[in-house]
């Protein structure tokens, strides 16, 4: 017993902000970010908060699985830009939808919702839960230096929830973590203790070394689908949809290349719209793709995605 998708939802902020807005914050170019990255607008709040668009995102799975709040045994949130620490976002989302489960927020960077399903099926296997909440919401215009081109490019706001219920829909999954912050990081400044000695950071944006970045992504996301087909017997015609971590076009595209099994177009592809949402970014695209009409029961899905920590992960699931 693992779960199913009864149902998905997703939002982002109606303010769009185009590469040519941002040359004229930094030195940029709408030819260099497109090149490089991928990205040509991307969703950013003027007033919604982190909680807002995950209580939006969160309202649409559950009408489009046909569930209520109140049959919800369990919400899981995932977020690296919370907008406090305690309240999590997930009580927030419980108490804003009026649910009446218990709600935790799960903290793995891009990687979250990929983490979330396995934990969801972890409660859903003890047969206590049948209806669980994921909702991965992530406000990364409020982390991001917007005088630093090399990341203020890349990312932008949204979030992405699934409602799941009990089934055999998880085929098999890897998760994977190598710990360090060297690669990417976001530090806090806890600078209230007279006592404290140490040398606080002096931004706490985010930091990304891009070739680290980079070779991790690539050899994460090509890497753990490869060995995760070849271990579950599922082959590249079997698969209809790759649902991957929009970070990097060129991340994605290389990572394609070395998975000549699925066919190209089979790589969704939604970061020239949306930027880099973070945890929200599987489930965004997800969500997009079964409103569309491309998923039907019976699919099989790839999920992978890839971030601080470092932390990465792939899913087959069969829709």
């Amino acid at each position: 017993m693992s779960f199913t998708i009864l149902g998905t939802g997703s939002y982002a902020p109606a303010h769009t902000v185009t590469n040519d807005d941002l040359a004229k914050l930094v030195e940029t170019s709408d030819e260099w970010i497109t090149q490089r990255i991928g990205v040509k607008t991307r969703h950013i709040s003027e007033t919604e908060t982190n909680v807002d668009m995950a209580v939006q995102a969160a309202q649409r799975a559950l009408e489009n699985a046909g569930v209520t709040a109140e049959e919800l045994d369990l919400i899981i949130a995932t977020t690296i830009s919370g907008d406090t620490l305690t309240p999590g976002t997930g009580c927030m989302v419980q108490s804003r939808i009026g649910a009446h489960c218990p709600a935790f927020d799960l903290a793995a960077a891009c990687s979250g919702f990929l983490f979330a399903l396995e934990t969801a099926a972890g409660f859903l296997a003890r047969g206590q839960y049948k209806r669980i909440l994921i909702v991965s919401t992530e406000r990364m215009s409020g982390i991001v230096d917007w005088t630093d081109r090399s990341t203020c490019c890349i990312f932008g706001d949204g979030a992405g929830a699934a409602v799941l219920g009990p089934g055999d829909g998880l085929i098999a999954s890897h998760l994977m973590t190598k710990g360090g912050d060297d690669v990417i990081a976001v530090p806090t400044h806890y600078a209230n203790s007279p006592w404290y000695k140490n040398e606080l950071p002096e931004k706490t944006s985010i930091y990304m070394n891009g070739r680290g970045t980079y070779k991790f992504a690539v050899m994460a996301m090509s890497d753990n689908i490869k060995d995760l087909m070849h271990s579950a017997g599922v082959s590249g015609e079997d698969v209809a949809l790759v649902i991957p971590h929009q970070a990097n076009y060129r991340i994605i595209n290389e990572a394609r290349r070395r998975i000549p099994d699925i066919a190209p177009e089979k790589f969704c592809i939604n970061i020239d719209r949306y930027g880099n949402t973070s945890s929200a970014s599987v489930p965004i695209l997800l969500d997009e793709m079964h409103r569309a009409g491309k998923i039907h029961r019976g699919d099989i899905l790839v999920l992978a995605a890839f971030g601080g920590g470092l932390s990465a992960g792939a899913m087959i699931v069969r829709w």
